[in-house]
């Protein structure tokens, strides 16, 4: 599944990508602008310098001694010349020229006004009723390089300002998206057995009421399940009392009666009472495993909780409880010593009653917090194994059970932030079954 993309990321870019559109956009703009202005000014430029040459030209040539001689301005010191001038009669001969002047720039025949040719922009001004004509040439190329230069004085602070602006806008907007961040926070940190309201101040008018909304769907479902869970712990505590009751007064009917059929059904009603008491008292571990304290306030060392439980549950077992501690001196999580308790039992007991009655229940705790219990026995199919973690669903053997004890042992591993694992064979056998807990450490 593709992962989502974060809102912040999304406006930090967006923002930033479309200022930066809109800079260049305006930049264009200014350039375009720009441009047109310096066209006017060469232009005007051109205009004057024709216009203040021309009568010196004219004086120049009338005082010779030959006007229709070419006479040739000499520089006074080396320079680059961006405008150069030619001066020409009517019939097209030269009588003036710049020192640097390209008679291949200019028109054949002068023309008054302003020309552009390919490489050049020309303006021609006459004098003496038409006979005297004045040609000022520019490069383009230098206007080109006057616009280009006035335009790279618009973008080079953009090198500056786009990653500011990046860093500005993520930060605008970090700061604006903080109280939905802190929701955000407050919804993954917190547990799964946890349906209490989610706090949020100054969330965004956008998000606030599906904050509120979340709330409510989180209250209704909080009660639903409070009164799923109060229902079976409260059948399970009513029913224990009259339970015992009744066993107590079928065992004393059996041992009245005499021997013979009566006896035999007074069995198996005990047999019954003893199997509906063990599904009452497992309803009431299940009501303990989702609902909520299954979380100690402080760490709890698992060794000493371990051996008290499985030395309870020899006695029941015998000698097939093989147990396995670490070498460290302690075992640290967060979950409940009681909760503890009841998740091993039931894992224990599984193991009891659906394993090899002759081969050995192999109990480890490492120092990771890693709990493994192990039996030998048949396999169990991979698609039975991905259910037997659910209520009432029970492995491939004959014996005895609620299917309750795994349901119970999941739910409590999920209460506490623990991953649950069932893998059938065990892990280095050909058969047999392993659960494995992996706790976090405090």
């Amino acid at each position: 599944m593709k992962p989502a993309a974060s809102l912040q990321r999304r406006l930090g870019l967006g923002l930033t990508l479309g200022i930066t559109l809109l800079w260049l956009l305006a930049t264009a703009g200014a350039g375009l602008v720009v441009q047109h202005e310096l066209d006017e000014a060469f232009d005007s430029a051109l205009e004057e310098t024709a216009q203040r040459i021309l009568p010196l030209a004219v004086l120049e040539i009338v005082n010779r001694e030959e006007p229709r001689a070419l006479q040739h301005i000499a520089s006074l010191q080396a320079h680059k010349e961006y405008l150069t001038y030619l001066v020409r009669d009517n019939h097209g001969n030269t009588l003036l020229q710049s020192h640097d002047a390209d008679l291949a720039v200019f028109n054949a025949q002068p023309l008054e006004g302003f020309t552009t040719t390919s490489s050049h922009r020309l303006y021609a001004a006459s004098a003496l009723r038409k006979t005297v004509f004045i040609e000022v040439a520019e490069p383009l190329a230098h206007r080109h390089e006057a616009a280009w230069g006035a335009l790279q004085a618009f973008l080079l602070p953009l090198l500056l300002l786009i990653p500011l602006s990046l860093f500005g806008t993520w930060l605008l907007v970090r700061l604006s998206l903080r109280s939905v961040l802190a929701y955000r926070r407050a919804i993954e940190t917190r547990g799964a057995g946890d349906l209490s309201p989610i706090k949020a101040a100054r969330l965004p008018a956008e998000i606030n009421p599906l904050a509120d909304a979340v709330n409510h769907l989180m209250e209704r479902l909080r009660r639903a399940l409070e009164a799923e869970r109060s229902f079976t712990a409260n059948s399970a505590h009513e029913l224990r009392t009259p339970l015992a009751a009744t066993l107590a007064q079928v065992q004393r009917l059996r041992r009245e009666i005499p021997e013979g059929p009566l006896q035999e059904r007074a069995t198996q009603i005990e047999a019954s009472l003893r199997e509906l008491a063990r599904l009452s008292e497992k309803l009431m571990q299940l009501a303990k495993a989702e609902g909520g304290g299954l979380l100690s306030e402080t760490p709890q060392d698992l060794l000493p909780l371990l051996a008290h439980v499985v030395e309870d549950l020899r006695r029941t077992a015998g000698g097939r409880l093989h147990l396995q501690l670490p070498s460290t001196e302690a075992v640290l999580t967060t979950i409940d010593p009681d909760a503890f308790a009841i998740l091993l039992r039931n894992l224990i007991e599984n193991a009891m009653k659906h394993g090899a009655s002759d081969q050995p229940i192999e109990v480890s705790l490492s120092s990771t917090a890693l709990l493994q219990v192990v039996n030998a026995g048949p396999l169990v199919p991979p698609a039975l194994l991905a259910q037997l973690s659910e209520r009432f669903v029970r492995g491939p053997g004959q014996a005895e059970g609620s299917g309750l004890g795994l349901a119970i042992a999941a739910a409590i591993a999920q209460g506490v932030g623990a991953r649950l694992l069932l893998a059938s064979p065990a892990p280095g056998k050909t058969d047999g079954f392993a659960v494995s807990v992996q706790f976090a450490p405090a």
